[in-house]
């Protein structure tokens, strides 16, 4: 093992630092094993931790590796964000406009734009997402500590698969999405079923005039966490709102806020609509360095 790694400490989704979701990335990982990176995983004890090989692979790509501290995970989109700002940044010498990761699902491509105040920010084409089993909101709002006339009729509490699995629940109100929280004990008759404890909500009232939408994800890593922005599951979010035509758009430019209940407010950026008869999704959002060193 070498006896120094660089380590990056990255907020994304953040307008200003200490915001959005925080993330780990260690470089020049090759050399690490996978026990070794989930422990370091749990040193850091981020949402996430990610792991590169600094050697850019034949295909372009850099071969990433995401942890939670309790998992592997084949796909996350803030993680997928700040790794390619890294790579870009630091190990890359002429800031190209397209980053390539290797990840669990495939190859993803993150593109470097540029707004009008000279502000850089990064997207990620999400990768395919499935649609899969639907719940009846009678049996997840329990373990959500909401009645069953805080959910929104309109589309179904579904289960969607971007790499990660994860329950969407359109809520009908900023107040009662900020009420909820995850019951890991309420939620147990539905894991036993084989759903996973990783729930994001959402719902059209917003904090700020100037946002779309408001949301909140809650997770199961040793016990529950809440994550203060979530780029997989606003990907989710994109192709579950075109296939129940939720917002009545074939195609939308959308601001996300998250993170504001636990005091890390995030703003996501989400495009998605279709193509040729192909769905596409983006998602983007500002990446601030806020830490380096090296990892010992």
């Amino acid at each position: 093992m070498k006896t120094s790694h660089p380590v990056h400490i990255v907020d994304v989704f953040a307008e200003a630092p200490y915001q959005g979701n925080q993330l780990a990335v260690v470089l020049d990982a090759g050399d690490f094993n996978e026990n070794e990176m989930q422990r370091i995983a749990l040193e850091m004890n981020y949402a996430e931790t990610t792991f590169v090989n600094s050697k850019c692979q034949p295909d372009g790509g850099y071969s990433t590796r995401i942890f939670t501290p309790a998992q592997e995970l084949p796909f996350a989109g803030h993680p997928t964000l700040g790794t390619a700002w890294v790579i870009r940044h630091f190990i890359e010498t002429n800031n190209p406009p397209v980053i390539h990761l290797n990840l669990g699902v495939g190859r993803v491509s993150v593109d470097f734009t540029t707004s009008d105040d000279g502000r850089e920010y990064p997207w990620f084409t999400a990768p395919p997402v499935k649609l899969g089993r639907t719940i009846e909101p009678d049996r997840i709002t329990s373990a959500l500590n909401l009645s069953i006339d805080e959910i929104e009729n309109k589309a179904p509490v579904q289960e969607l698969d971007a790499g990660i699995v994860i329950i969407c629940v359109p809520l009908v109100s900023l107040d009662a999405l900020q009420r909820a929280h995850l019951d890991l004990q309420a939620f147990a008759p539905l894991k036993n079923e084989g759903f996973s404890p990783f729930v994001y909500l959402f719902c059209t009232e917003t904090l700020s005039p100037d946002n779309n939408l408001c949301a909140r994800f809650f997770f199961d890593a040793h016990g529950v966490r809440e994550d203060s922005a979530t780029g997989s599951a606003t990907a989710c979010l994109g192709a579950y709102l075109l296939k129940h035509n939720y917002l009545s758009k074939t195609y939308f430019s959308l601001q996300i806020e998250q993170g504001y209940e636990i005091d890390r407010p995030s703003l996501l950026f989400l495009k998605a609509g279709e193509k040729d008869g192909i769905q596409e999704v983006f998602v983007g959002g500002n990446v601030i360095e806020t830490m380096r060193g090296e990892l010992l």
